[in-house]
């Protein structure tokens, strides 16, 4: 898709539509739509209401065929999130209706500009977003493959034009590999497209070599596959001096069948999405080079299948990890956590500044928090505060849940220093309480996305299917450090 800047006379343009934000609360006057404008408002009963749509054909009378006015609600009600919501739905509502080339007006909504057009295209590129490709049938046609934004303030709106396409094809990145089936994105898949990442040094590690490193929690997971597991190294560095170093660790089980405690079939569904958190590590280690901070940024998979063959682990055993602690199965269904174990152990022989993982760890985060918000937890006040603050600015939702000791009671074993499952209750504070056993001093934060990696509706600015959650926050993160 073309996306230009160019200054605000779309009285001269001539392409499809033009779409034109209108507050509920202020005055309407653009001379050359007031007539247009006046038959939405007073025939159409348009009034500017948030996520009101009113497109109207122009008749040839204007030098667009149509004129979609989009409602923004009241001025002091808007912001910048909603401003991303708005123009997802308003490309969403001229999508497949033949409509190819789109204008908008940028300059009448927030005086920031820059943030405004970063926002208007991260909202079209995320709402037009369609994962079809094993469609047999794909009408080419339909797509919009223009968009220009209109605005007075050009060069600011260009340095915001480039950002938000940054980050939104990063998401869909994202979207893209957790929308594959998973005997395409397999492992070996996972570990071939961090190689292929320019800019990055990648070091993968086989079944042999995780063995000599002691990851005996993330190969048990592992071995009832016939795919092999991959732990997945990539190291970003910067030209100049580095001022931080970071490590990002995604989960990466590329289908969770549950082991040998079998899930049920509905369940498996969305399992294939399994390795969302792997998904936004690649994509944002692959915009790094990029927007080229002056950190060292190392992202992290340890990537397998849990599947239930005869070589599979089964309840009972016991593992030891890469700092050398047991764990006893009590589930094999609580495999996301084992292989992060030993992510985190070798994260820490980094000696980063700080770690962030990125999982889909618990059904229980979303019994908690719905499709609406991820879980946060760690161990540093710090770095949950500008985590939140990251996340908030770029549209996210993350919501801090406790970390009491007496969640981790259930999980204490008989036979070796723990097990990997425990009660029911509480479950998500459990499972970062097992995580925490696998981090030393080193500021960490665990980001649990089960219940908004992928929606079964559409969501803000998101339609049905996977978010790639996380990646926008993380690369706020970055950017601010």
């Amino acid at each position: 898709m073309e996306v230009l800047v160019s200054k605000n006379n779309f009285c001269e343009m001539a392409l499809d539509t033009l779409i034109v934000p209108v507050f509920e609360d202020r005055n309407f006057s653009v001379e050359y739509l007031n007539e247009l404008y006046d038959y939405a408002q007073n025939k159409l009963n348009f009034t500017g209401k948030y996520l009101e749509f009113i497109n109207i054909p122009t008749f040839n009378k204007n030098n667009f065929k149509t004129v979609l006015f989009c409602g923004i609600g009241k001025n002091d009600e808007f912001n910048l999130n909603k401003l991303r919501v708005v123009f997802s739905k308003a490309f969403q509502e001229i999508q497949g209706k033949n409509l190819n080339s789109v204008a908008v007006l940028a300059d009448n909504m927030l005086e920031d500009i820059k943030n405004v057009s970063k926002n208007i295209i991260e909202g079209a590129f995320i709402g037009l977003y369609k994962f079809n490709k094993y469609k047999s049938k794909k009408n080419e046609n339909e797509k919009i493959t223009k968009i220009v934004l209109l605005s007075d303030k050009d060069n600011d709106a260009k340095d915001g034009v480039r950002s938000g396409e940054l980050v939104a094809c990063a998401v869909n990145f994202a979207r893209d590999l957790i929308n594959e089936p998973a005997e395409v994105v397999t492992p070996s898949k996972l570990a071939e497209i961090a190689s292929k990442i320019s800019n990055l040094e990648v070091k993968i590690y086989g079944k042999n070599e995780a063995k000599e490193l002691g990851m005996g929690a993330f190969l048990a997971v592992g071995q009832g596959s016939r795919h092999e597991p991959k732990f997945i190294h990539m190291k970003y560095s910067p030209s100049g001096v580095v001022n931080k170093k970071i490590v990002l660790v995604g989960k990466g089980i590329t289908f969770d069948s549950g082991g040998l405690d079998l899930k049920p079939p509905a369940s498996m569904l969305e399992m294939k999405g399994d390795m969302a958190g792997a998904a936004a590590v690649l994509a944002i280690m692959r915009t790094l080079s990029v927007l080229k901070p002056n950190l060292e940024v190392h992202g992290l998979i340890a990537a397998c299948e849990n599947m239930p063959n005869s070589a599979a682990y089964k309840p009972g055993d016991v593992l030891t990890a890469m700092n050398g602690k047991t764990i006893e199965v009590d589930n094999t269904d609580a495999e996301g956590r084992l292989t992060l174990a030993d992510a985190l152990c070798y994260a820490e022989t980094l000696k980063p500044d700080v770690i962030i993982d990125i999982a889909t760890l618990t059904g229980a985060c979303c019994v908690a928090l719905g499709k609406v918000a991820s879980g946060l937890m760690g161990n540093n006040d710090s770095l949950i505060e500008t985590l939140q603050f990251a996340a908030e600015d770029a549209g996210e939702y993350l919501w801090e849940m406790p970390m009491y000791e007496e969640y981790f009671d259930d999980m204490k074993s008989d036979i070796a220093d723990f097990k990997n499952a425990g009660s029911r209750y509480g479950g998500t504070s459990a499972a970062a309480l097992f995580l925490k056993n696998f981090v030393q001093d080193t500021p960490w934060a665990h980001i649990d996305i089960a219940g908004t990696s992928i929606l079964s509706k559409p969501l803000r600015e998101f339609p049905k299917g996977a978010t790639g959650v996380g990646v926008r926050t993380i690369l706020n993160y970055i950017c601010n450090l």
